[in-house]
């Protein structure tokens, strides 16, 4: 199959499948669910830090989370995400605190779905099997986000002492007292790669996930600076919604966000479909040529 062919029948398959396996009504369920997710996860992230000791966890989750969003977006939200943290919830094992994780995961069983629809892979295990996977990777994300809070704390004495004993790497140095944006964008990769390869049923290899992940990224920057120019120059979401306009916003946002990554997934679905149907007309070729040799 030649390469022009091959990506034609690449971006046909998953633009199909996409509308096919409800993808903009998924893009909906994904951002509703993440929304309304965001604030239990930052709750139970809040009590968990606590206990563990982790003093600076709202000023990372916040640079974490928002600082990839156009500032149009992230800002309310934000304030909003730092007034629930600034909240003293009396400790880790509270009620409050252990529902917010199980709601929490309510986002991650929707990336789910729409990830086994992509992938068009029918999960079969056991519900509590799944929800426990969810929980879990709440627990991960948030222990990713103590661990680089810790790290917000080490830095800046690092960063003194490397200075002060070696001044010959200056440069080296500068790089790493600016390294917040590239942790955010490690975290977000890393975070993609975990969703894609562990999250739906089935197993996929790294490098049958990468291409959509890059996709993704990149699809990612153009919608955001697109969107903020959008917001900027041509939309009156105040005007329109009123108080409510931030919310809105929000959603609009993460419903492109949500379809862009299940497009990614579509994307590698349908490269891993074509893969499979090269590998079989060369096994056929290479099993005519055998029957050819053959006295």
């Amino acid at each position: 199959m030649k390469k022009s062919k091959r990506v034609r029948s690449v971006l046909w398959d998953a633009i199909y499948h996409f509308d096919k396996d409800d993808g903009w009504a998924m893009s909906s369920h994904v951002a509703m669910s993440v929304l309304l997710a965001l604030f239990p996860f930052v709750i139970f992230g809040a009590g968990l830090a606590s206990f563990l000791g982790a003093s600076s966890y709202a000023e990372t989750v916040s640079h974490l989370i928002f600082d990839t969003w156009p500032e149009a977006i992230a800002a309310p939200i934000s304030r909003e995400v730092v007034e629930v943290l600034t909240v003293d919830r009396g400790g880790l094992v509270t009620i409050s605190v252990l529902a917010a994780a199980i709601f929490a995961a309510n986002g991650v069983e929707a990336v789910r779905l729409s990830l086994n629809r992509a992938y068009r892979v029918t999960d079969t295990r056991p519900w509590y099997v799944t929800r426990a996977q969810s929980i879990g990777f709440v627990v991960l994300a948030v222990l990713t986000i103590v661990l680089v809070s810790f790290l917000v704390l080490l830095g800046p004495v690092i960063v003194r002492y490397a200075r002060e004993y070696f001044p010959l790497l200056e440069e080296v140095i500068t790089a790493f007292d600016n390294w917040r944006n590239a942790v955010a964008i490690l975290v977000l990769v890393g975070g993609l790669v975990i969703c894609h390869k562990w999250l739906p049923a089935g197993k996929r290899r790294i490098v049958d996930i990468l291409p959509g992940v890059t996709l993704t990224l990149i699809a990612w920057i153009v919608g955001a600076v697109g969107f903020a120019w959008y917001l900027t120059e041509m939309a009156n979401y105040v005007a329109t919604y009123a108080g409510l306009a931030s919310i809105v916003i929000a959603l609009l946002f993460l419903y492109i966000v949500a379809a862009i990554f299940i497009f990614g997934a579509e994307i590698n679905a349908a490269l891993m479909k074509v893969k499979a149907r090269v590998r079989a007309e060369r096994e056929a070729a290479a099993a005519k040529a055998d029957a050819v040799k053959l006295p």
